[in-house]
């Protein structure tokens, strides 16, 4: 990453495959960036407002909104993993990142997927948090759920999360309901891809999680050389995300040092 842009304020915004993305750089890290991809209905804040001050000790971290989310805007069509994967590769090619550390969580965990199996010679290691390649990882119910679900059942703190940064309430009706069917249109990641993978791998999943536990161990034996950490939770909590973290938990903490671990020095 050039030094002009270390020297910009954190959050900038940059124009990637017809959007205006908005993307923040915290911290001054020697080693390889480390990008955070953000999951469905989130913003940098809602998603990572406790770990990325942890991150931002240690690495220069890049995290961005993606097509439709908070302070980024959207293109008249669907949103996809795949075209989430092409937008932050669009971005850290002007960021002038040619290798980097991802970490996605939910959504952004299948969006850093696709970064690995698309675009392999810019991903060095990964950490899927709570992701999943096939529709039977989720929970018995959850499509079933996610097909009745309205405006109304969109959880208070993430709409209060995107209008903080964003007071857009059209905006933020638009994001759930590509946000639904994005995911109700999900289709299963086929093995021989996984199988590709060649970033080294971190997956993390909580013992109550909306990705199971059993969905998550044929992830680990189907990319090569993966490692596992199951941490006691549910979706996002262990990882302070705004609406199931807990004040004063100290498992987003142990979270990131076992990233930190797995990233070592890189």
């Amino acid at each position: 990453m050039g030094v002009d842009q270390m020297n910009k304020p954190a959050g900038q915004y940059v124009s990637v495959n017809g959007i205006q993305m908005y993307y923040e750089v915290h911290g001054n890290g020697k080693g390889m960036p480390l990008v955070l991809i953000h999951g469905g209905g989130s913003t940098i804040p809602s998603n990572w407002g406790v770990l990325l001050p942890l991150f931002a000790e240690h690495h220069t971290v890049i995290a961005m909104e993606l097509q439709a989310h908070g302070r980024t805007g959207d293109r008249n069509q669907p949103e996809s993993f795949r075209q989430d994967a092409a937008d932050v590769q669009a971005l850290l090619k002007l960021l002038q990142v040619t290798s980097a550390n991802i970490i996605g969580f939910s959504d952004g965990a299948c969006t850093t997927m696709e970064m690995a199996i698309r675009y392999p010679e810019m991903v060095h290691k990964i950490v899927l948090i709570s992701g999943n390649y096939k529709r039977e990882g989720m929970i018995p119910g959850f499509f079933e759920g996610l097909e009745a679900a309205t405006f109304a059942d969109m959880p208070g703190p993430l709409k209060t999360a995107y209008l903080d940064v964003n007071p857009n309430p059209e905006g933020l009706l638009n994001m759930f309901q590509k946000d639904r069917e994005k995911r109700l249109a999900f289709q299963d990641v086929p093995e021989e891809l996984l199988k590709r993978i060649k970033a080294t791998t971190l997956l993390i999943v909580g013992d109550q999680d909306v990705i199971t536990v059993s969905h998550t161990v044929e992830m680990l034996s189907q990319i090569p050389g993966a490692r596992l950490a199951v941490l006691p939770g549910n979706h996002g909590s262990f990882i302070g995300e705004v609406l199931a973290g807990t004040a004063g938990s100290p498992m987003p903490e142990i979270a990131a040092g076992i990233i930190r671990d797995f990233l070592g020095n890189d």
